[in-house]
């Protein structure tokens, strides 16, 4: 019988057993109607399935039970609370009794503090951390109607249930129930801090860890509690005051400030020594992290409390907290979105330049969907503050990091070594060093790393971030090209020309001055406006030029040898096409070709658009690759699919369509193509146009020897056939180039080749795919090239790893009687 398994199961050597007891024995009936609903459950699964006659049964014992639940009195609905927590098994049959045991815990009264204990202790039995939860929240409400002596009595019980459910993985539910928790706690003891609020091992927490042990007070217990308060990722006016105010009664303006620290520069936690930081990551993968998820409050409220209470000065450990958990390629532990936001809407809230300038840096760094979201909040309020548009904004709080205005620094570091960093170009950034006897290196001297490893450290430190501004200039500044924007001549001076860091990238590129009479003038990188004092300037676009304006400009750079900091004199152009004027709102000029497609998501996000992950989940099986253009008005979406059925994850990607919409308020309406400005059409379906050229299985070298057919139509169609915008730029750029080349009178440039003599045979490479074709029967030649960059032996204007490997491979088969690899020679001699 039942109860008799429940009377022998309830006692568990506690002070509580008389009540467990007692407790079955009042609600007897109930135990009598629970086991008649059991069995007719079973009997249900034995015998033959009559779904009617079985309703039927369990709606009469159903309705037995609730009516004989409400008719109870206080007494018998306590007793039947607990009987329901001990009768609940969480077996092959689950029986949980969770809405019964609310309904009779929010109407009955008289709470003894030995019911509440063994609600408490009963609820952390419970199988899943969710029916804890539940259960624990039932036994929480009872303990909220206890007064402050009865409260006392159970302290050690409450205590124990608050260690349980920080230890236990139960998602974002624990967190009101931790606070009901401290709560009850300090009616009983101001002073308590409970086990588990504070993290026993991280060490982030350690600063708060080391001054609970030197002596607890009520105020800084008040602090603690405050600070683990906070859910959102920005507090209330109200938590506002009172983190103020419990700061400083604790005065504990340092101690937040160093726990901050600890967060954004301490040593990471260890999920093999420490555990999963969050329920849903398997047991078997290794990680660092920074905060388990059950302390993420408090986490957060310190951050908060450190940029409330010091402002300015948290900004460094803001600013490395964001980058630390918001981008975690760039530091070894995983991404803590909460954390993450937290840091920037911290900055955010910072009135000062130091915060801005953090803001801008994050926003080129952090690749994230929901944080970029957030700054782009944050440096949109910040603007309005301004009266500014948030483009300029951008563009006004690009730190110098203290360089002259030819992007160089000279510092003392100590023991008569002096150091310069410099930026050279667009994408170097040098670190020298000179000895006291004037010898110059690029690494440090042994000196300075024994004797002043402090100005060391930091002069590194600088250079890193040196580098990380020039490369979000680099980004910001081509990203101008989807735009219209134009700048009045001395805001562009003082903003953009005379900048130490992105001058250097604007003395690489074509600018275009208007005159007075309203005409506009290109002059050539690193040249001024030719006469007079112009009236505006905007970045030039060949979209705009002329055919003939195009060839001279492209003969100028690379007569003059000119390296721009990114692709502008040889910029592909995309117009629209009769095709797609057809198609009205979708063009198919990128669709149907066959990519890896674990290159192509990678390189989604390293050209900064948001796409979801093809896989086995629902919305899994459509992709969708989405970017903002043109100051953000337009966005383009580019469509794509599996390849072909696919196991545990996606292989290869099937390209569609691309679709433009525009920004209507806070939402996005699709727009006909025509109707797409001709920079925003061009510069998105340019990067479509790099994604498909890179990730095609058609520039895969190793392709043709798979053995696998299903493609091969393809590989060869689209890896020999015609040239797209990207290769027809490429071949003009080698038609200026070869002539130059020591192995020209073996190159000839043949329609969609270039085509090598050799000793041993002639070769024709693609200048779309970089593949090769041996005459005179057309056989493919596999060359796989070796992972690292071109030489830079032969000038090319930008840079074009595609471009730069059709010249390795033209300079390797121009002197083929000299290869030593055995595997391209056995190739070139089959047939030849």
């Amino acid at each position: 019988m039942l109860y008799d398994t429940l009377v022998a199961e309830s006692p568990r050597n506690d002070p509580f057993d008389a009540v467990r007891a007692a407790a079955l024995a009042r609600a007897r009936w109930l135990v009598d109607l629970l086991e008649r609903q059991r069995a007719e459950f079973a009997a249900g699964l034995r015998g033959p399935y009559l779904p009617e006659q079985s309703e039927q049964q369990d709606a009469a014992t159903r309705n037995e039970i609730d009516t004989g639940l409400a008719a109870c009195d206080d007494e018998e609905g306590r007793a039947a609370v607990l009987t329901l927590m001990m009768a609940a098994t969480f077996g092959d049959t689950l029986w949980q009794y969770g809405s019964e045991i609310d309904s009779l815990v929010s109407r009955v009264r008289g709470w003894t503090p030995a019911e509440v204990a063994v609600m408490l202790l009963r609820s952390a039995e419970y199988d899943m951390g969710f029916w804890f939860a539940d259960a624990l929240e039932s036994a929480l409400t009872a303990a909220e109607r206890l007064d402050a002596e009865d409260l006392r009595t159970i302290t050690p019980w409450l205590r124990w249930a608050h260690t349980e459910l920080m230890d236990t993985e139960i998602g974002s539910g624990a967190a009101p129930l931790a606070r009901r928790l401290r709560a009850l706690l300090a009616v009983v003891d101001g002073k308590e801090i409970p086990d588990g609020l504070i993290p026993e091992k991280a060490p982030w927490a350690a600063p708060l860890r080391a001054r609970v042990s030197a002596g607890p007070t009520a105020e800084l217990a008040d602090l603690v509690r405050h600070l683990a308060s906070l859910t959102g990722p920005r507090p209330a006016q109200r938590w506002r005051r009172t983190c103020l105010t419990v700061v400083d009664a604790a005065a504990a303006r340092d101690l937040v400030v160093d726990t901050l620290r600890e967060l954004a520069e301490g040593e990471p936690l260890c999920s093999r020594e420490h555990g999963q930081h969050t329920a849903w990551m398997y047991d078997d993968h290794h990680y660092h992290y920074v905060v388990q998820q059950n302390d993420g409050d408090l986490a957060r409220g310190t951050v908060w409390a450190a940029a409330l209470t010091d402002g300015p000065a948290a900004v460094p450990y803001l600013d490395a907290l964001a980058l630390r958990t918001g981008a975690p390629w760039s530091t070894g532990v995983v991404e803590d979105l909460k954390l993450a936001g937290a840091a920037i809407n911290a900055l955010a809230d910072i009135d000062d330049p130091a915060a801005l300038d953090s803001l801008w840096r994050l926003h080129s760094r952090i690749k994230h969907r929901g944080l970029r979201k957030q700054l782009d909040t944050a440096l949109t309020s910040a603007a309005a503050r301004q009266g500014i548009t948030p483009g300029q904004l951008v563009e006004r709080g690009v730190p110098d990091h203290g360089l002259a205005a030819d992007g160089t620094l000279e510092r003392e570091v100590g023991g008569g070594h002096r150091a310069r960093v410099e930026i050279e170009d667009a994408t170097t950034v040098r670190l020298t060093f000179t000895a006291p006897d004037g010898r110059t290196s690029r690494t440090a001297p042994a000196a300075l790393k024994d004797g002043f490893p402090e100005p060391l450290n930091e002069l590194k430190k600088l250079v890193r971030e040196v580098r990380g501004t020039l490369a979000g200039e680099r980004a910001r500044v081509e990203a101008l090209l989807s735009t219209a924007r134009e700048w009045p001549y001395d805001e562009w001076c003082r903003h953009y020309r005379d900048h130490p860091v992105t001058g250097v990238l604007v003395r690489g590129l074509i600018w275009e001055f208007q005159s007075e009479d309203g005409a506009w003038h290109a002059v050539a990188p690193a040249e001024g406006p030719e006469e007079g004092r112009p009236e505006r300037v905007r970045l030039w676009h060949p979209i705009r030029a002329s055919v003939d304006d195009i060839r001279a400009w492209r003969e100028r750079i690379v007569g003059a040898r000119l390296r721009q900091p990114f692709k502008q004199a040889f910029r592909e152009l995309y117009r629209l096409t009769p095709a797609e004027e057809g198609t009205g709102v979708y063009s198919n000029r990128f669709a149907a070709h066959i990519v890896h497609y674990r290159q192509l998501y990678a390189l989604f996000k390293e050209r900064g658009w948001q796409a979801n992950f093809l896989g086995h989940y629902d919305g899994g099986h459509d992709g969708e690759a989405r970017a903002e253009f043109g100051d953000g008005d337009w966005r383009a979406c580019f469509h794509h699919e599996p390849a072909e059925d696919y196991g545990y994850e996606v292989e290869r990607a099937a390209t569609d369509q691309v679709r433009f919409e525009r920004r209507d308020g806070g939402r996005w309406r699709e727009t006909p193509l025509a109707e797409v400005p001709p920079l925003v059409f061009s510069e998105a379906m340019r990067d479509v146009d790099l994604f498909v050229g890179v990730t095609s299985i058609a520039a895969d070298p190793e392709w043709a020897d798979r053995g696998e057919s299903r493609h091969a139509a393809y590989w060869r169609r689209a890896g020999f056939g015609d040239l797209t915008a990207s290769a027809e730029v490429r071949r003009e750029v080698l038609e200026r180039v070869v002539p130059r080349l020591k192995i020209a009178d073996r190159c000839s440039i043949d329609g969609r080749y270039l085509t090598v003599r050799g000793d041993l045979r002639t070769y024709r490479i693609h200048l779309g795919s970089a593949n090769i074709l041996m005459d005179p029967d057309d056989s493919y030649l596999c060359i796989v090239p070796a992972r690292r960059k071109s030489d830079g032996k032969v000038f090319l204007p930008f840079e074009d790893d595609r471009l730069a490997l059709i010249l390795s491979k033209a300079f390797l088969l121009a002197a083929d009687t000299r290869i030593t690899d055995g595997t391209i020679l056995r190739q070139i001699k089959r047939g030849g």
